[in-house]
């Protein structure tokens, strides 16, 4: 089976290090294509030219936003060593350089490898069936890229949905895709900025949040299931805020950790 993520996240090498491809309709937020999302395309391109599979450490400085249509992704190497594969990336759009990004790609660890200390508690969420789905016109904002995914979120996180924020900027929640996909070091990327921006817990009417810089750390493989997430905000200044996630698998083990600095929306 071919799974909806995959092919949009397809990219085809046309030169070396030179790969072209497609945004895909549907992982978007009102026309322009969610910020985890984008950097599973880069990190596809990225991931190939390294010829390493897993993207360990990855960050993205968005430039413009994306809209669907073609694009093309120029990829470089800049220090191939025994463990990391540094590589940089432009994705470019009508001829102009809308991404740039840097990221180090190895072979994800395994979670019970080396020295062990756990500074991080795991999140409490009710288990995944008995929290509500989100859908693609059920919220103020509508969002095409809910019909891509099966996202549940924490009942007490989920205010701002109903025009009701309960004034705490954090958001709790389940992640995973609509059509069975099993979860991956790629789909990580885009699970860590799927969940609503924890600022709309503060906001009277949520809108779309432009990302200026992302950056996510991938610390394990996820086991099969859904991820279970936590992202909140700390400090709101000058119009912007920042974003600091965590996500585990379903046995609880730390997958993956994320650092965005976004707009408020006006």
């Amino acid at each position: 089976m071919t799974f909806a993520f995959d092919l949009a996240t397809a990219v085809t090498k046309t030169s070396e290090g030179v790969y072209s491809g497609k945004v895909h309709d549907g992982w978007d937020i009102r026309g322009n294509a969610n910020g985890g999302y984008v950097m599973a395309l880069l990190a596809s391109a990225m991931r190939e030219h390294a010829g390493r599979p897993d993207p360990i450490s990855i960050t993205l400085h968005y430039l413009a936003p994306l809209p669907a249509g073609d694009f093309e992704i120029t990829t470089q190497v800049i220090k191939r060593g025994r463990m990391f594969c540094t590589v940089t990336a432009s994705m470019v759009v009508n001829g102009r350089i809308a991404v740039r990004a840097i990221g180090a790609f190895s072979e994800a660890p395994a979670h019970d490898h080396g020295m062990q200390h756990h500074g991080i508690a795991l999140t409490e969420v009710p288990p995944f069936e008995q929290c509500t789905r989100r859908t693609a016109e059920g919220e103020i904002v509508p969002l095409a890229l809910m019909s891509k995914l099966d996202m549940r979120l924490h009942p007490d996180d989920r205010g701002f949905a109903t025009g009701q924020p309960n004034g705490v900027p954090r958001i709790r929640g389940w992640f995973a895709f609509a059509d069975g996909r099993p979860n991956d070091t790629l789909s990580v990327l885009l699970a860590a900025d799927a969940f609503p921006p924890p600022v709309f817990n503060l906001l009277a009417v949520p809108g779309w949040v432009p990302t200026v810089e992302f950056t996510v750390h991938v610390r394990a493989v996820p086991a099969p299931g859904p991820l279970r997430g936590e992202f909140t905000a700390k400090e709101i200044q000058g119009g912007m805020f920042e974003e600091d996630g965590v996500i585990w698998d379903e046995h609880g083990t730390l997958i993956a950790q994320s650092r965005q600095i976004g707009l408020i929306p006006l």
